[in-house]
């Protein structure tokens, strides 16, 4: 699913919130739970919750379940208020709170101005601590979830990449999709969801992260009335899986779409493994070249993709959509083929370089990008100051390693296609010849 950006400012009014006096990033534990403070030098506070695990949490079969659940803390009311006082009170002071999942974890987030927190705190706590799941509400939001997911199976680029995870990930967490199916949604009850929640809100799964200038005595008091009232639970590891296809495979669905998808899975370093940030880069590189070969000088597709795809099960993708399935496999095979014999060159990785770090400083210039950018350090990578040394980090890597992540991880793929059969040969796909070789298709 798409990533969120998330924005989560506290605002203290009565309580004693002077501005914070620390100016670099620290942790500290409160009660058994790891608080993450950066502060920002501005008037808005971010804060996250977040829950470990993701589509570790559930089986297959209750896909949706932790999604559903992350709505209903502020779409079913508390037990102090009803689904709309508790959005009215929000509304007072313009904040915003609201819970998301993804792959690998759920947060549930606070927004507002930080003279606002002593107002809005309550509420954000309630929400985690007491929420209703009033059955009403619940049944509501359920058929609001039931048709996002109608309309995103209508969505060819969200069909295919569904397809690519499920034949991929066969079998483990990350075939699950986050969102849940139809069917699984509908069995869903809100006594379900509100055990569930209540299952994963313990200490062991709780990273809280904080951008904003409050000071740590403040932070201590509130998290600590927060986490004070959890169970520690069970000790929790996030599974680190490798994607290593044994071979390359090829699965043609037949669907009635304007033009044909196509898109291939190949494996990837683990999280903060040495080949990590090279692989980063070169699938970063191979992206611009992958897309002038098939654009520019082919002509096979008006948005063909390739990028990197980070979390606890790494992978890299290739994407397409084409009128000419046969054709576009024989020149993207040959491309890859090229950069594992000829490698990258210095200058496209300086290039590389200087675009990626511009673009980590450009997006943290927000209080809530830095918030899900030392969230996601801290839950994949086991390091939230990852999120501070990455650009030490980048600029270290070098050319024989890009080329040799590459040449490591791009070799066998697990292609998936969506459209016509007829005008695909799947043994293109497969077979071992480099180039593959172009057979004339007969007439239908």
């Amino acid at each position: 699913m798409k990533k969120l950006v998330n924005y989560i400012c506290l605002a203290l009014m009565s309580l004693p919130f002077a501005a914070s006096a620390q100016t670099a990033p620290y942790d500290m534990m409160v009660n058994g739970v790891k608080v993450i403070v950066q502060p920002s030098g501005n008037d808005l506070v971010v804060i996250q919750t977040l829950i470990k695990g993701g589509v570790q949490n559930y089986p297959a079969t209750k896909a949706g379940i932790e999604s559903i659940a992350m709505t209903a803390l502020t779409e079913c009311g508390t037990a102090a208020d009803d689904k709309n006082s508790f959005k009215n009170k929000l509304d007072k002071v313009t904040a915003n709170v609201y819970g998301y999942t993804s792959m690998d974890y759920a947060g549930f987030n606070l927004n507002c101005i930080k003279s606002d927190l002593e107002t809005v705190w309550p509420l954000y706590t309630a929400a985690l601590l007491t929420p209703k799941f009033d059955e009403k509400e619940f049944a509501r939001i359920k058929q609001d979830a039931i048709n996002a997911i109608r309309d995103g199976e209508s969505s060819p680029d969200n069909s295919i990449d569904k397809l690519a995870k499920q034949t991929a990930f066969a079998g483990k967490n990350y075939s699950k999709d986050p969102q849940g199916t139809v069917a699984i949604m509908e069995k869903i009850t809100a006594g379900e969801a509100k055990k569930y929640w209540q299952s994963i809100l313990t200490k062991n799964r709780m990273v809280i992260v904080v951008v904003g200038d409050v000071d740590k005595a403040t932070l201590q008091k509130l998290t600590g009335e927060l986490t004070a009232k959890l169970p520690a639970g069970a000790k929790f590891v996030s599974k680190k899986e490798s994607y290593v296809p044994a071979a390359t495979t090829f699965k043609p669905v037949a669907r009635e779409n304007a033009t044909n998808y196509v898109q291939g899975i190949a494996g990837a370093p683990l999280p903060g493994s040495a080949d990590y940030n090279a692989y980063n880069l070169a699938m970063r590189i191979f992206a611009n070249r992958h897309f002038i070969e098939i654009r520019t000088k082919n002509g096979l597709s008006y948005a063909p993709g390739a990028w990197f795809s980070g979390g606890n099960t790494p992978y890299a993708n290739l994407y397409v959509t084409t009128t000419d399935p046969d054709k576009y496999i024989a020149v993207a095979r040959a491309l890859i083929d090229k950069v594992k014999s000829e490698g990258f060159t210095e200058s496209e990785l300086k290039n590389e370089k200087t675009g990626y770090l511009t673009g980590i400083h450009y997006r943290n210039e927000t209080n809530e990008a830095q918030a899900a950018s030392l969230a996601s350090n801290e839950i994949i990578y086991g390091d939230w100051k990852r999120s501070i040394r990455i650009s030490d980090d980048i600029k270290k890597v070098t050319l024989q390693q890009i080329n040799t992540a590459f040449a490591k991880y791009m070799t066998n793929i697990t292609w998936v296609y969506q459209g016509d059969v007829k005008k695909v040969t799947p043994a293109l796909f497969t077979q071992k010849t480099t180039p593959p070789v172009l057979v004339e298709k007969k007439a239908f």
